[in-house]
């Protein structure tokens, strides 16, 4: 290739990398159901789109170090403290089982469908066993399942990449060494247990490493993801020169290590680093699927999707059946972790490359392999990107629409929206820091979210599981402030915090962005001065109107959805509506009150919420 062909099919890859990733957003799909065609359309109607050309022999090796990044990225997620009891034990079966029973089912039918011998038949099952959370963890946003499913499955698709990585450098090279392997005798398994033992220590020099430029050196945002990057690349880099495919360990080792042992002092928020990770995503995809030509895949379309239909079918649901047995899961959980296992950038990268060298020793069927996994990718995600919404409503382990709103504070008149909001059928969680306010959202009834809770939600890819709407409103309006900044990237919906009072001494508070609840006028002083003075909260339909001297404070929407007045934005409501409102004030504090909303009785708005 020229080097202006060079340049234009780089700069191509790119755009269409992230043109799709954007068209996928905006569709609200998943990126790779648009990253795979396009990038296969790409290599098929252009002679520039072709990484093999593009990039010759260092392809692989960038896949490589690509797919170790991601991994990385992944175990920066993982919460260790959430991998435990009945979640550790189903995750580790569900490892062991579809590994195992992937394997010798693809084993069992790729020869008839795909006319290729055992040994590539073998190679083909090692090469989709694996998941990945590029594919699982979007879907799961999509989906919205309840906490315990999406823990399941995230940490199965991360864990799964690695140990199907490394089987599939193993199976390449026992293929190609033409020598029968002694499974009785113990030898891939002692080859596994070499590379996972390479693996481990790549993975704790890496900890290491970034311990040092991380704690030590205390680098800022962009030095410390610099220095991320960097260690991530060069240790997986060394271990592969060891041991092929050992990389991925160490990557997933040392993000799980950073997220999880303390000390590290990584950036909560990683721009730069999430942004280049998207990037890299969709540039393999992109890159990997052109590689595909529409010659290879018209023989192998029809057993593909027979092979699709055996691991979506029958094995996938063998798999959960046996891993979530008598492991304390509800009927719709259990059925729903076996409806859910697309394949992704991890079976793409195995396949591209280890494929060419199967076909280079003349192995019948090689050639199938990269077409024939290319279909497997888009028919699992395809499929379940379709149907996973409607399964899990189905089997009923869907978050409700309304989600839950996290409510952080513990103030009386804190305490009394958040029995307003669950007045007016919301479902809340409270958090408070001190003991005696956490004690008021006890006696209340009000559900008490742990101790540790916005800890755990300011940490590097932490996630508020199920919250969908959080509103800020304890007494440090700095802490509101920061937290609305921090946690905005944790949750699936909208951050607000109460406005600080204007003569209030704080140091961010007045000056940080953010959506401020009711406005300049209901800053969080005036709230608590009007609920001493005998304001209470009222709930009731929309139609009955706002009455003079209350103050619109929420609109609920049909479907439980929370629409709030904010600095910038007036809730309308509509008919079938609920609204919140806050009462006047009286002459002076009342004695004793219980913080319970008022309930305005039927009406023309309807019935009251309760």
């Amino acid at each position: 290739m020229t080097e202006d062909e060079v340049l234009l099919g780089l700069a191509l890859t790119v755009v269409l990398a992230i043109g799709s990733q954007i068209l996928a957003n905006r569709l609200r799909l998943p990126a790779l159901i648009i990253l795979l065609p396009v990038g296969f359309a790409a290599g098929a109607l252009t002679d520039i789109v072709h990484p093999d050309r593009l990039m010759g022999p260092s392809f692989s090796a960038l896949v490589s170090l690509s797919v170790a990044v991601i991994l990385y990225d992944a175990g920066l997620g993982l919460d260790l403290r959430a991998l435990t009891g009945p979640t550790r034990r189903i995750v580790g079966r569900l490892l062991l089982s579809g590994v195992v029973l992937t394997c010798l089912a693809v084993a069992a039918v790729a020869p008839l469908l795909f006319g290729m011998e055992l040994s590539v038949a073998v190679m083909l099952g090692v090469i989709v066993v694996v998941s990945g959370p590029t594919v699982v963890g979007p879907l799961l946003d999509y989906v919205r399942p309840d906490d315990r499913v999406r823990r399941i499955l995230i940490w199965e698709g991360t864990l799964i990449d690695p140990i199907g990585g490394i089987l599939g450098a193993l199976a390449f090279h026992a293929i190609a060494a033409a020598e029968p392997v002694h499974l009785g005798r113990g030898y891939q398994l002692g080859q596994f247990g070499i590379s996972l033992a390479v693996g481990l220590a790549g993975g704790v020099a890496g900890a290491a490493l970034l311990w040092f430029a991380l704690r030590a050196l205390r680098l800022g945002e962009t030095l410390g993801t610099l220095a991320q990057l960097a260690v991530v690349i060069g240790v997986s880099a060394v271990c592969d020169a060891v041991r092929d495919d050992t990389g991925l360990i160490a990557a997933i080792v040392a993000g799980l290590a950073v997220a999880n042992l303390r000390g590290f002092d990584v950036p909560t928020r990683r721009p730069f680093f999430e942004t280049l990770v998207q990037l890299v995503i969709g540039l393999l995809f992109v890159s990997i699927s052109a590689t595909v030509t529409p010659a290879s895949l018209v023989p192998v379309l029809l057993p593909a999707l027979a092979l699709v239909g055996v691991l979506v079918l029958v094995v996938r649901p063998l798999v959960a059946f046996a891993a979530t047995a008598r492991a304390g899961l509800e009927r719709g959980e259990r059925a729903f972790v076996g409806w859910m296992d697309p394949r992704g950038i991890v079976a793409a990268a195995t396949a591209s490359a280890f494929a060419a060298g199967l076909v280079d020793l003349g192995l019948k069927g090689a050639d199938r392999i990269l077409p024939a996994t290319f279909l497997v990718i888009v028919g699992t995600v395809l499929l379940y990107s379709l149907t996973a919404a409607p399964v899990a409503r189905r089997l009923g382990v869907v978050v409700p629409d309304g989600g839950r709103v996290l409510l952080v504070g513990g103030e009386p008149w804190v305490v009394g929206l958040g029995r307003a909001l669950r007045s007016a059928g919301l479902e809340v969680l409270m958090w408070a820091g001190t003991g005696p306010e956490r004690t008021r959202i006890d006696a209340a009834g009000l559900d008490l979210a742990e101790g540790g809770l916005m800890a755990t939600a300011v940490g590097p890819g932490a996630r508020l599981e199920g919250v969908t709407a959080v509103c800020l409103a304890t007494e440090d309006d700095d802490f509101n402030a920061l937290a609305s900044v921090v946690v905005q990237d944790n949750v699936e919906g909208p951050v607000y915090r109460v406005g600080p009072s204007p003569d209030a001494p704080g140091v961010v508070a007045p000056y940080t962005g953010g959506d401020i609840l009711f406005g300049a006028a209901l800053a969080r002083r005036e709230l608590a001065e009007r609920w001493e003075r005998g304001a209470r909260f009222v709930v009731r339909g929309a139609a009955a109107g706002v009455p003079p001297g209350h103050d619109l404070l929420f609109v609920v929407r049909a479907g439980l959805r929370l629409d709030p007045v904010t600095e910038h934005r007036d809730a309308v409501p509509r008919a079938g509506d609920t609204v919140v409102l806050l009462g006047p004030a009286g002459p002076g504090p009342r004695p004793h009150d219980p913080a319970g909303p008022v309930r305005v009785p039927p009406g023309p708005g309807g019935p009251p919420r309760g």
